[in-house]
C-alpha cells in the first residue's frame, strides 16, 4: 500500500484554508520537553477531570462551572484529594454548583492516584509524558486507558493535545481519511487500528520534519466539512 505523500495533504488544505499562510495560523504547535515538565501535577489532573465531565456535555456548559469544580476539589492539588474519605466524594458530587455526576467526580481520585504514582518511576508525571516517545504516542494513550479512569477512547488523547503534548487525534475528520487511503480497516478503537495509524504519522513526520500534532491538524483541515468558500 501506498500512502499518500504529506506534501499533497498539505497543499490540499492550504487550498481548503485560503493559502499556505492562513493554513499556519489556524495550525498549533506542541510544547517542548522543557515546558511540558514543568507543568505542576494539579494542572494535570483539573485538565483530565475537565474532559472526563466534558464527555456528553456542552463544553460550554463544563468551563461555566469551572470555577466551582477548582474552588471544590482543592485546586486540584493531589494530596488533600486523595486522603478524602469514600463518603466525602458522594458528598461533593452531589454539590450544586458542579455537574453532579458520582461516576466523573470518582474519577478525580483514581487519576490524582495515577498522577502521583508516575513519580515513583518516572520522576514525575510531567517527566514521563515529556519524555514519551512520539514514534509510540499510543502507547501513552494506552497508559492513560489502563492506569487512570475514563480516560479511553479519545478523552486521552485530547486532553494530552490540550494540554500541549505532541499527539496525534483520531478525530472523525482524521479517521475518515485514514480510511479512504488504506491505512485503519478495523475499528478505531482496536490495537490494530492504533498501531497503523501510529505507522502512518510516524511515514509523514519523516517525511515532512513537523510534529504529529501539526500533521494531524493539517490532515483535518484537508478534508471534511470545514473548507473556506
Amino acid at each position: 500500500m501506498t500512502i499518500e505523500h504529506f506534501d499533497a495533504i498539505y497543499q490540499r488544505a492550504a487550498e481548503r484554508k485560503g493559502g499556505e499562510l492562513q493554513l499556519e495560523l489556524l495550525v498549533s504547535k506542541p510544547l517542548s520537553q522543557a515546558e511540558l515538565q514543568h507543568i505542576t501535577d494539579d494542572r494535570w489532573l483539573a485538565a483530565f477531570t475537565m474532559k472526563v465531565f466534558q464527555c456528553g456535555i456542552s463544553w460550554q456548559v463544563v468551563r461555566k462551572k469551572w470555577p466551582n469544580f477548582e474552588s471544590l476539589f482543592f485546586n486540584f492539588k493531589l494530596e488533600p484529594l486523595m486522603m478524602l474519605p469514600e463518603e466525602i466524594w458522594e458528598q461533593k458530587a452531589q454539590d450544586p454548583s458542579i455537574i453532579r455526576h458520582l461516576t466523573k467526580v470518582k474519577s478525580i481520585p483514581k487519576n490524582a492516584q495515577m498522577i502521583h504514582s508516575a513519580q515513583f518511576e518516572f520522576t514525575s508525571f510531567s517527566h514521563m509524558v515529556a519524555h514519551w516517545p512520539t514514534d509510540n504516542i499510543i502507547g501513552l494513550w494506552q497508559y492513560l486507558k489502563k492506569h487512570g479512569n475514563r480516560l479511553g477512547g479519545n478523552t486521552g488523547p485530547y486532553t494530552l493535545r490540550q494540554m500541549g503534548v505532541d499527539t496525534f487525534i483520531l478525530s472523525s475528520d482524521v479517521e475518515s481519511h485514514l480510511r479512504n487511503i488504506g491505512v485503519i480497516d478495523s475499528a478505531r478503537g482496536t490495537k490494530r487500528a492504533m498501531q497503523a495509524a501510529q505507522k502512518a504519522f510516524n511515514h509523514w513526520q519523516q517525511q515532512s520534519g513537523r510534529s504529529l500534532s501539526e500533521i494531524s491538524q493539517i490532515i483535518a483541515y484537508s478534508c471534511g466539512d470545514n473548507q473556506v468558500l
